[in-house]
């Protein structure tokens, strides 16, 4: 099989952009060496954001496309006729996710789950973030569960000046917990989704068949991580939330918009719909909200230090 002009410069800035992707931590560094402000600095900082790495690639790539098929309709035709609702769905969910009322919630519930553990309070809420946290996948989807995570264990854990050891094998037992902790139920995690439906997989399948398995696996590899990494967890000063009480009528709509987002991730123009209103409902609430971020800003700002820079 031959392939066309196109799909080799697809591939090309595909390789360009991964490539990129493990690049945003050279160009952070870059930015730092203009003015504060000026248009160099903005332009790398805006380089070295992980959020935009795969967009900007993706617009080049269109570019790239109508040079090579001599016309701009062709270059439409190709990206309108690519399925990109999964993408849209994971970043939706995860602003969604991100908000303050969502966060505090999942907090106030890991907290309350780590109380009922027999340990110090640094290694109990470790234990049951990274153990019921990503179950909670399985509901509220993996985007969303690795998104709350993210932000809770940053502020937790690596701002605490952690060793790297335990900041790098706290990030791999997240990414893998997660990915496979949304297996639960027939609707959170995308592999999961993609053959569900063809398939036949109910949620009842999906927990007797692999559900339980994943619940074993998660406890084991977090229960081995704490006890690997005990004496440094116990030392760890818990650190509460700083930001004020957010009112229960706003924490409410708030799950109840992440509820209406994941109820339809398979209808794009419904979604957006939704978003729009929330986004509304964020901006007349901005003081309650918070600053949105989503796990890969986050997680990429954890990776950016390097293990000698964990403390």
């Amino acid at each position: 099989m031959n392939p066309t002009s196109t799909e080799l410069v697809a591939t090309l800035l595909f390789a360009l952009a991964v490539l990129h992707t493990f690049s945003v931590k050279r160009f952070a560094r870059w930015a730092h060496k203009y003015p504060r402000g000026s248009i160099p600095q903005n332009a790398l900082h805006f380089l070295g954001e992980t959020e935009v790495v795969f967009g900007l690639w993706a617009v080049v790539l269109f570019a790239c496309v109508a040079v090579v098929e001599g016309s701009v309709d062709k270059a439409v035709h190709y990206i309108e006729s690519l399925n990109f609702t999964e993408a849209k769905f994971v970043l939706v969910v995860m602003v969604v996710a991100a908000t303050r009322p969502v966060v505090s919630l999942a907090e106030a519930f890991l907290n309350a789950v780590s109380r009922l553990l027999p340990m110090p309070k640094g290694l109990s809420f470790y234990a049951s973030a990274l153990s019921v946290g990503p179950l909670l996948g399985s509901f509220i989807t993996e985007p969303a569960a690795m998104t709350l995570l993210a932000i809770v264990l940053k502020r937790r854990y690596f701002d605490q000046a952690i060793s790297g050891r335990l900041a790098y094998a706290t990030l791999g037992l997240l990414f893998v917990n997660v990915s496979i902790a949304g297996t639960l139920t027939h609707f959170a995690a995308p592999p999961v989704l993609m053959v569900a439906k063809k398939w036949g997989w109910t949620t009842m399948f999906m927990l007797t068949h692999f559900g339980w398995r994943a619940v074993i696996s998660v406890v084991v590899s977090t229960a081995f991580v704490a006890i690997l990494f005990r004496r440094e967890l116990r030392s760890v000063e818990p650190v509460e939330s700083r930001s004020g009480r957010v009112p229960h009528w706003l924490t409410i709509l708030h799950i109840l918009f992440l509820a209406t987002v994941v109820a339809f991730a398979h209808h794009p123009d419904v979604f957006f719909g939704v978003f729009m209103l929330f986004l509304g409902l964020t901006a007349a609430t901005r003081e309650y909200s918070g600053q949105s971020k989503t796990a890969g800003g986050v997680a990429c700002g954890l990776l950016s230090r390097g293990p000698g820079d964990a403390r």
